[in-house]
């Protein structure tokens, strides 16, 4: 029986819409990939996908034609950059959790299919807490939650997280303050957040850095480009560096939870 090479998987989350959730997951991919891993960024957004844009690609397949059997997973991978694949969302409607078994399956054995050629996953969900993006989210190994200095930022990560750790047990969180004007005002946003957790949750929230604010972010998505390539030596690429360099060090875990199939069923089994 083949083993299945570890790989480690992360939810990119936010709760809520602007929060810059989508650019985190680009750059983050980006930085990680400069390091010489092997990433594969998911567009999780099923109604609305946004990295193809952000990344000004033109897929011509996209996961639904890997449930409908149309090709393989291998072939809907777009190459974005050396070492960084994008497996573009579909177009429709249709939530994952509203699959069949046997779709189920076929996605199972699609991701199996190509998990020995990536050491990174970063699924990039919707924005909300729709079924969809809890699911994505409890089926991946790291959760890094995206807030930005708006009060409904605050109070929508508290809601997701709150919903994870009630339903589903899930006591980990990893949090990135995001267009942050200083790096004072991240932590003041984490220890916000940290306080309703702490008082009442039963988790554990880990402060992983900030992102400044940097009016290059919105040139390199007018360029559709992600900022590491578009402006390498700006503030914000410095920061995706710093980031990339933490999130390296997480540990991968060399047991069925560490494995792409474990990700995938969890994704698809509800239970």
């Amino acid at each position: 029986m083949k083993r299945t090479h570890p790989v480690k998987v992360i939810a990119v989350t936010g709760g809520k819409g602007g929060v810059g959730k989508t650019n985190v997951s680009v750059n983050l991919s980006v930085a990680l990939s400069e390091m010489g891993r092997r990433v594969v960024l998911m567009d999780a957004d099923l109604g609305l996908a946004n990295v193809d844009v952000l990344l000004g690609l033109r897929p011509k397949k996209n996961i639904a034609n890997v449930l409908s059997g149309e090709c393989s997973l291998l072939e809907v991978l777009v190459e974005a950059a050396e070492n960084l694949w994008i497996v573009p969302a579909s177009s429709g409607t249709q939530e994952m959790t509203a699959l069949s078994v046997h779709e189920h399956a076929e996605l199972i054995h699609a991701f199996n299919d190509i998990s020995d050629q990536m050491d990174v996953l970063i699924v990039d969900t919707a924005a909300g807490i729709s079924e969809s993006v809890v699911s994505f989210v409890r089926a991946a190994q790291e959760v890094l939650v995206v807030v930005c200095d708006e009060p409904t930022s605050i109070t929508d990560a508290y809601a997701l997280i709150k919903l994870l750790n009630r339903d589903y047990q899930m006591t980990r969180f990893r949090v990135l303050a995001n267009m942050v004007r200083a790096e004072a005002e991240g932590r003041n946003m984490f220890s916000k957040l940290l306080t309703v957790t702490d008082r009442f949750l039963d988790v554990t929230l880990q402060y992983v850095g900030s992102i400044p604010y940097d009016e290059s972010i919105r040139k390199a998505v007018q360029k559709q480009k992600a900022v590491m390539k578009a402006f390498p030596t700006c503030k914000s690429a410095l920061a995706y560096r710093q980031l990339a360099n933490k999130v390296d060090e997480w540990p991968v875990q060399n047991s069925p939870r560490g494995h792409l199939e474990f990700f995938v069923e969890r994704l698809v089994n509800k239970g």
